[in-house]
């Protein structure tokens, strides 16, 4: 996991994988095992005063985290060490895991949740066999993971920039993990707004919310805008003279149409799920209701 010291990126360089992560969450647990994550850990059971014990403290924090991903008997052994990175855990068949904090946490008690939410999502992880290929992709899924299932808006808060000082945790852009929290808002109705310390936090989550809502307003969304509904149209009309397998899609790569000449079938299009990015396919056949397999939820569209 990654610490401050550097120059931090911002916008959505990541999106595709965050997307690519947030179906995979759905496919692994389906949609009535995420809808069991409804309430985040609160800001009263991660608080770290003072004058705690250091390590009674971390384990206090450990087994709130332990408790909102629904991990049983998992018991986290935490030690502090100089390190390059913010926290590491050892991965094995437990029952007890292994955290190493980086020493600095010593001073900084109050990022200690934030720490811990991303090293108890990779044993959540561990234990349900779901990774990424690669580094990056699967410290992505974690933090994307971490912060859907109500554990991650710690890793937003815990960015900061004041002058000379910045500090980021995790892998996401602070205006990712804004995307993914605005996700969750809107799929478990709960707003993470009022626990944000930040002020960058803050504003990291309405950059990332707006960018949430406009995968709502995409066609063949019935919530689209007027000019991408014309484009939409645009390209209905230039499929529907097509005569080739994928006759035109839209150039930002959300919807595409779909059909076999000679078969008889009608134009379908497909387009990314705006809930859990799992691409569905319809027939164009002007307004209808679709709902998605993977998540449930009944889209309208303008087809």
């Amino acid at each position: 996991m990654t610490t401050g010291g550097s120059a931090i990126a911002h916008g959505f360089p990541h999106l595709d994988t965050v997307r690519a992560a947030l179906t995979a969450l759905f496919r692994r647990l389906s949609h009535d095992t995420v809808s069991t994550f409804p309430t985040s850990v609160l800001p009263v059971d991660v608080a770290f005063d003072d004058d705690e014990d250091l390590h009674l403290g971390a384990q206090r924090v450990a087994r709130a985290m332990v408790r909102q991903l629904h991990l049983p008997d998992a018991r986290i052994v935490i030690t502090f060490r100089e390190m390059e990175h913010a926290a590491t855990v050892e991965l094995t068949a437990g029952p007890e895991y292994f955290v190493e904090l980086n020493d600095r946490f010593r001073r900084h008690r109050k990022d200690i949740g934030a720490a811990l939410a991303h090293e108890v999502t990779h044993v959540w992880l561990h234990r349900l066999d779901l990774s990424f290929p690669g580094t990056r992709d699967n410290e992505i899924l974690t933090d994307t993971a971490a912060t859907y299932l109500g554990a991650g808006w710690l890793l937003l808060d815990a960015y900061r920039e004041h002058g000379p000082f910045s500090q980021k945790l995790g892998y996401l852009t602070p205006e990712e993990f804004g995307y993914v929290l605005a996700k969750r808002a809107a799929f478990f109705g709960e707003d993470p707004s009022p626990w944000f310390t930040s002020p960058q936090a803050y504003d990291a989550y309405a950059a990332g919310r707006a960018r949430a809502e406009q995968d709502a307003r995409r066609p063949p969304l019935a919530g689209a805008g007027w000019a991408a509904r014309l484009r939409y149209a645009k390209d209905r009309r230039a499929a529907g003279t097509a005569h080739r397998t994928a006759p035109a899609a839209d150039p930002g790569g959300d919807y595409a149409f779909e059909s076999t000449p000679g078969t008889g079938t009608p134009l379908r299009v497909s387009f990314p799920c705006p809930v859990c990015c799992q691409r569905i396919r319809v027939p164009v056949r002007g307004r209808l209701q679709a709902r998605c397999g993977l998540c449930k939820t009944l889209l309208d569209c303008g087809t």
